[in-house]
């Protein structure tokens, strides 16, 4: 399996939501997304804004730091945003259904690093870092033969 690799600099919070709408314009039910980066490095922000270009009505998106998950009904499908910061091992992604939704939704997943060996292979992974005072750096990696494609159909490839 190749891997897909992009470095991509967003000089300001308007560039990650514009690279959040662009990808969100390419997702469907069964995609996951692993977003990955300290606290600030702008994992929130891409998750807000991606699901926010998916409503058909505007509504407030909270992080899911205390609540853990939240759902959205979107035109493309589901979509359940995950944060597992406060997760203390793998074993609690059962509880919160993330399993069940990892098949039928789109996930969005902040801190993957708690899912251990339960990572999604097929997922898309963005790892955030902070490359200024508004400035950040996104490395983009996935599986070559499915998200290359639909990366070049996003105009991200």
């Amino acid at each position: 399996m190749g891997t897909y690799r992009r470095l991509l600099t967003l000089p300001d919070p308007d560039a990650t939501a514009d690279l959040a709408g662009h990808i969100g314009a390419i997702l469907h039910p069964g995609d996951c997304l692993l977003l990955e980066g300290g606290i600030g490095a702008g994992k929130t922000h891409f998750a807000r804004s991606l699901i926010q270009s998916l409503m058909d009505e505007p509504e407030d998106v909270p992080s899911p730091t205390f609540t853990l998950v939240q759902e959205y009904d979107t035109s493309a499908g589901p979509v359940w945003h995950a944060d597992l910061y406060r997760l203390s091992g793998p074993e609690e992604l059962i509880e919160l259904g993330l399993d069940e939704a990892l098949e039928t939704a789109i996930s969005v997943i902040e801190w993957p690093d708690r899912m251990g060996p339960d990572r999604p292979d097929t997922a898309l992974t963005l790892a955030f870092d902070v490359a200024g005072d508004t400035a950040r750096r996104v490395t983009i990696t996935g599986d070559d033969a499915l998200w290359r494609p639909r990366l070049k159909e996003a105009g991200i490839a």
